[in-house]
């Protein structure tokens, strides 16, 4: 779809402009033009008109080296914009120190109902002075930096993404489809939202504040192609018996042994290891289901409701009903004496 100068003709669309520049994330293009080109099929009414600019509407290339044609140019786009999108990649120094983008910016969201950034498309939106005083995120990596560079933005990189009034902001590169995942469904409902998540195979939309990194990705894979194997099987398996004798007999090994290797490359034992993937991804069901307790107990290898209810308190302070009503996700906390896993 292309833009027309005359606002009219969009009046019953939602205009879209996602600004691209050069080695931008070509995944941070895709996830959100893919997710809304996939809802105007399904029905989205109004329909949004996505459309990627760039300064002068120049071709971006991305980081990747594929070139993207530009549909705008920045300069010549005029009227309301439903939805402003800064993408993020290697460029965003670059982007960020460019004055002609920033002013294009600024000028664009003056007139948008919501802006929003993916990754560190948050470097563009905090030099044009657009995150002042505001919370946002930003790709894991990166946060601190930002931090240094803008101190009146307040920046929290544990969630996938943030809104600070009509300011989204998210997490690396692939949080950028759980930010639209969102907007989608503020905009027509979560039955549109799900039916794009099943569309494009991926989870309903991730609660905002999951964290970016878990258990499983907080540091590199264990060395150990053992523990790492047995890792991978233990999240894919979450309701199958996990026991430390099951785990040992998978593998070939004695318990005692399996118990040496974790405790040496994870910093747990088997057993909490299990329970701590299990609680995980317990919150993560009763964060973005409907699903009872006991179900989602089931579901993630719990003997009982109440034994997921125990294992909520041990690791976030909480019941599983309260977490649910929580607005923001309660720190996770080890027990005492025992390691975080993969620090």
């Amino acid at each position: 779809m292309r833009f027309n100068h005359a606002e009219s003709e969009h009046r019953d669309q939602r205009r879209v402009l996602i600004v691209a520049y050069d080695n931008a994330q070509i995944l941070d293009i895709a996830c959100p033009s893919s997710a809304l080109d996939i809802a105007n099929r399904y029905g989205a009414q109004p329909p949004y008109a996505v459309e990627l600019g760039t300064l002068g509407r120049r071709a971006a290339r991305s980081s990747a080296g594929i070139l993207l044609a530009a549909g705008q140019s920045l300069e010549a786009v005029v009227g309301r914009l439903d939805t402003l999108m800064v993408v993020g990649g290697i460029g965003c120094e670059d982007a960020a120190a460019d004055g002609r983008l920033l002013g294009q910016v600024r000028r664009l969201a003056a007139h948008s109902r919501r802006v929003a950034s993916v990754c560190t498309g948050a470097y563009v939106l905090a030099a044009a002075g657009l995150l002042d005083h505001r919370r946002v995120t930003t790709h894991w990596g990166w946060g601190d930096q930002l931090a240094e560079r803008h101190p009146t933005v307040a920046v929290d990189a544990g969630p996938l993404y943030i809104r600070d009034g009509n300011i989204y902001t998210s997490a690396g590169v692939t949080s950028a489809l759980d930010l639209t995942l969102a907007l989608i469904e503020d905009d027509h409902g979560p039955t549109l939202a799900r039916t794009v998540a099943r569309e494009l195979v991926t989870h309903l939309h991730r609660p905002a504040d999951q964290a970016q990194i878990s258990m499983f990705l907080a540091g590199p894979p264990p060395e150990d192609r053992l523990v790492r194997d047995l890792m991978g099987h233990i999240s894919g398996h979450l309701s199958e018996d996990l026991s430390p004798a099951a785990l040992a007999a998978r593998v070939g090994i004695s318990s005692r042994h399996l118990t040496r290797l974790f405790t040496a490359h994870l910093g747990t034992t088997p057993a909490r290891a299990v329970r701590a993937a299990r609680t995980e991804a317990a919150a993560h069901l009763v964060r973005s289901s409907a699903l009872s307790m006991a179900a989602i107990a089931r579901r993630c290898g719990f003997g009982s409701a109440e034994t997921l209810r125990q294992a909520f308190l041990n690791q976030y302070g909480v019941t599983g009903d309260i977490l649910r009503r929580m607005p923001d996700m309660p720190p996770s906390r080890a027990a005492p004496g025992q390691k975080t896993p993969c620090p």
